[in-house]
Formats: C-alpha cells, sequence, structure tokens
C-alpha cells in the first residue's frame, strides 16, 4: 500500500484523459457536488493566481506516482463527485522553472483518497466499505491565460503508512480530441502535494476525518516528504472561514523543467 519512491530521471509514459463540457471553473461553487458528466476542460478564474506566482523559479521535486494512478480521467474542474469532506481550493501555478514563465494550456491532473483514505476504483484498500464510481477525486484542468489551474476538491484522508497528500501530474502540448480524450503531449512533472501539520491535525479530529481509524503517518514520519517545503510540494494553505469545516485554499507555483 505504501508509494514506492521512483527515479526522478525515469522517463514518464504519456497518458490519455477524458475531456469535459458544461460550466467552467468561475461558475463552480466549494464542495458542489458533479454527477459523472465531464465538466469545462479549461479554469479561467484569474483571480485565485498567486499574486507572485511568476516569480518562483524553483525546479519543483518530482516524486513517485504511486500505485493508485488511473489513465482516462475527466478533465473537469470539480472533481468532488459528491463525496463528504471539508472543501479544498486549489489554485497551482505552473511556470518554467528556468525563465519564470508561466505556461498554459498545461494539464495540470491530480487524484488523492477520500477522507477514510480510499481512493476511487480501489475502495477497500484502506479496510472501509463504501460506493465506488472509479471516479471519484481524480481528474485536472487546463491551466488559464495566467498559468493556473483552479480545481475544486476535498480535503484528503489518509492511509497506512503516508501522510496526507495529493499526487499531482503535468502535461503539455496535448492535443484535445472529439472523443473527449487528448493525444500526444509530454508529461513534464509527476509529484505530490502536502499539507501543513498541524492544519491536517485539526481536520482529522472532526467528522468525516475521524472516523477513519486508521493511524495517521505526519509529515515528519513520512518516508516521501522530505521537509524542503514549497520546493517539494508543500501547500500554502488559507482557511475559507473559523472552522476547519468551512475549508481551505490551497496555493502552490510548481516549477517544471520544459
Amino acid at each position: 500500500m505504501n508509494d514506492t519512491p521512483m527515479n526522478d530521471t525515469a522517463p514518464i509514459g504519456r497518458r490519455t484523459v477524458l475531456v469535459a463540457t458544461g460550466a467552467t471553473a468561475a461558475t463552480l461553487a466549494v464542495g458542489a457536488a458533479v454527477s459523472r458528466t465531464p465538466a469545462a476542460p479549461t479554469a479561467d478564474t484569474a483571480d485565485t493566481a498567486p499574486v507572485a506566482a511568476a516569480a518562483v523559479c524553483t525546479l519543483t521535486k518530482e516524486m513517485t506516482e504511486g500505485p493508485y494512478y488511473l489513465d482516462g480521467q475527466y478533465v473537469r474542474a470539480d472533481i468532488t463527485e459528491g463525496k463528504t469532506g471539508f472543501p479544498l481550493k486549489l489554485a497551482l501555478t505552473v511556470v518554467d522553472d528556468d525563465t519564470c514563465a508561466t505556461i498554459s494550456n498545461a494539464l495540470v491532473e491530480i487524484w488523492h483518497c477520500d477522507a477514510l483514505g480510499e481512493y476511487s476504483d480501489y475502495v477497500g484498500a484502506n479496510g472501509h466499505s463504501e460506493p465506488d464510481s472509479g471516479t471519484f477525486l481524480r481528474g485536472g484542468v487546463l491551466t488559464n491565460s495566467g498559468g493556473v489551474a483552479n480545481i475544486t476538491t476535498v480535503y484528503p484522508g489518509w492511509y497506512v503508512g503516508r501522510c496526507v497528500h495529493i499526487h499531482v501530474k503535468v502535461h503539455v502540448n496535448v492535443t484535445l480530441t472529439s472523443d473527449g480524450s487528448f493525444t500526444g503531449g509530454t508529461e513534464l512533472h509527476t509529484g505530490q502535494l502536502f499539507f501543513d501539520e498541524a492544519i491536517t491535525a485539526k481536520v482529522g479530529a472532526l467528522s468525516p476525518y475521524s472516523a477513519n481509524k486508521v493511524t495517521r503517518t505526519t509529515l515528519a514520519q513520512d518516508g516521501i516528504y522530505d521537509d524542503r517545503g514549497a520546493s517539494s510540494g508543500l501547500l500554502t494553505l488559507t482557511a475559507l472561514g473559523s472552522s476547519p469545516s468551512a475549508g481551505y485554499t490551497g496555493t502552490l507555483t510548481l516549477g517544471v523543467e520544459r
């Protein structure tokens, strides 16, 4: 069940992702449930971009893809599919680590477990029985003109041997096809996003997260996170309200090698 570190120089294969149609990210509410009908393939909500994102040029560390990746996920701005959990609004900015230039039309794809530590299409691996759509908490969007991918999800839970995290890939130069997928392109980055330990402890003490009785691995105990902050995927979290249940925004600049 534990992710295994990968060789940072190993080539990453091309993937096929289903493309969404419908409302844009600007019209999506935090934590709103979506059907399995894909949403919009782009995220043009420029006002959520980190102000100084373009000035950050650090190459983001490559990390293991892990055992739970699935090909063929939706390109959509809201990946919740009605899963319970505290809202998480991600604003991930993609930049060229050499020039600091933001990269538009890059496909930022994420996937993570739910509050009980279960991944879609693998439900039961963390000891819980629940409905499995095979697609919940998976998907991504194309970055907007400012290089920002805005994705609505829920705060992840945890599973055996790993701290709370989200998996992420960045693809560029993809071609969207009429059947709702993409062809070609290159994967520039495979990594993980991490969460402040103090915030995670507060979230984990509340329902529905408190129903997960698996012992939680902390950031300090995790075998993959290396305590190097944003360059290793540590998100900047901002509370959306006075209680953890109101949710958080999570921002990070992903520096990639083109």
